[in-house]
């Protein structure tokens, strides 16, 4: 008895250090594993940095013999960059509040007032974000010549905000759900409509949420490159993603440093959205003691 009593306190320190040693095991396998996964993303990221300062610059990541702008330079002419982003924020920003705006009128319903056809609904909207783009181009390629909306900008905002309006539909009834209903109804006892809630009530206590929607819409519509390259025929009128086949001529030619320029700028407008967003939200999802007193 004596001595199983003295062989327990051996055998409990013992636990501890076995448990600390698959610990560390795990942690060092999960770190190696992001480091591998950070590789993939640094080395890309240090090839594009690397070939827009180099003015002889190839598919092979070195460094520059000569460091200099003259790829930034040689991309920055209006009809090379400044015009293309210009469509390309006129296309994504429309795209957005045309759907932000549809998609907050869809999810209020479907947060506030429950229905059999609720599930149903949101289960069919779940479907239409599986749909790709490709499969349905034909007949809406045919539809718009039918009624003679290509090379439109406006229709081809309106069509971009379908292809993103399932999911942002599914995000924004979230967000709406977390908005304490009590407050509305504190609202509706003092007379005031559901619109006159909505646009005073939920919509500024979901800022942060919709700004997450914007943002996800944005940049959706930044980077689709296959819907203006099919419905936008003027060169005028197309985007950056579609004009960033410039850098790639015949015979696999490819100008990479100028290629690596225009990538770097192409992708500053939508760093600089994020962060004026992210900073402008703010704590609008503090909530907490919003129902006190």
């Amino acid at each position: 008895m004596v001595t199983s009593l003295r062989r327990a306190p051996l055998l409990a320190g013992n636990r501890p250090t076995a448990v600390g040693r698959g610990r560390l095991r795990v942690r060092f396998a999960a770190n190696a594993a992001l480091a591998v996964i950070g590789l993939c993303f640094v080395l890309p990221l240090a090839w594009l940095l690397l070939a827009s300062v180099d003015p002889h610059a190839g598919y092979e990541t070195r460094w520059p013999q000569s460091p200099s702008f003259a790829n930034f330079a040689a991309v920055s002419t209006p009809g090379l960059l400044f015009q293309p982003l210009l469509n390309s924020f006129l296309l994504s920003a429309g795209t957005a509040v045309v759907n932000l705006a549809a998609a907050v009128l869809a999810a209020y319903p479907l947060s506030r007032y429950q229905s059999r056809f609720n599930k149903p609904f949101l289960y069919t909207i779940l479907f239409g974000t599986s749909l790709p783009v490709t499969a349905i181009m034909v007949p809406v390629y045919g539809l718009f010549v039918q009624l003679q909306l290509l090379d439109s900008m406006p229709a081809t905002i309106f069509f971009m905000a379908t292809t993103t309006l399932p999911m942002a539909i599914w995000m924004t009834k979230n967000f709406m759900d977390s908005v304490p209903l009590e407050l509305e109804e504190a609202a509706w006892m003092d007379g005031a409509s559901g619109l006159a809630t909505l646009r005073r009530i939920v919509l500024p206590l979901m800022r942060q949420g919709l700004g997450v929607v914007f943002i996800f819409v944005f940049i959706q519509a930044w980077g689709n490159f296959f819907v203006p390259f099919i419905l936008l025929l003027s060169t005028s009128k197309q985007p950056a993603a579609v004009s960033v086949f410039s850098f790639f001529g015949q015979h696999g030619a490819i100008a990479y440093g100028e290629l690596a320029a225009f990538s770097i700028l192409y992708s500053v407008p939508v760093l600089i959205l994020y962060t004026v967003v992210a900073r402008g939200s703010g704590s609008a999802f503090a909530l907490s003691g919003a129902m006190k007193g």
